[in-house]
């Protein structure tokens, strides 16, 4: 089963943060993804740009709105993510309790619906579990 990662932190861990030389946060992150690389655990993983350069679409309107960036408070951010192939939630646990974070820096862990998460006899679960075989031929050529 596969779990994301979700890196969050307040305004006290951003600016603890930059107190850090920026090579030792790249090589405590270097080292974590290595030891889940070796492990075979690393579906996926990725920083995320500074919030100013998001931007929000909100649905609450006929017409969608679109607010570029920062928005929300820091806490509510996510600054950058894992997907986890493991075999149980302990697993999850145990990984993203190795995170090299920090004070003020906190983790959410959600597990990745996959297709058995959904009716089987539903004309778009079948279409989508189509599309991934396609998407994996492509990938294997």
């Amino acid at each position: 089963m596969k779990y994301m990662l979700i890196m969050r932190a307040t305004d006290e861990a951003v600016e603890a943060y930059k107190e850090i030389p920026f090579e030792q946060v790249i090589e405590a992150m270097g080292k974590y993804n290595e030891s889940m690389i070796k492990a075979g655990v690393l579906a996926a993983g990725e920083g995320l740009t500074d919030a100013s350069e998001g931007f929000v679409v909100d649905f609450s309107a006929e017409t969608p709105l679109i607010t570029d960036g920062p928005y929300g408070e820091t806490k509510e951010l996510f600054n950058g993510f894992w997907i986890l192939e493991v075999s149980s939630r302990e697993e999850a646990a145990e990984w993203a309790s190795r995170a090299p974070l920090g004070p003020g820096s906190f983790l959410e862990v959600r597990r990745v619906t996959d297709m058995s998460d959904f009716p089987a006899d539903n004309e778009w679960i079948e279409k989508e579990a189509g599309w991934r075989e396609e998407q994996a031929q492509r990938a294997q050529q």
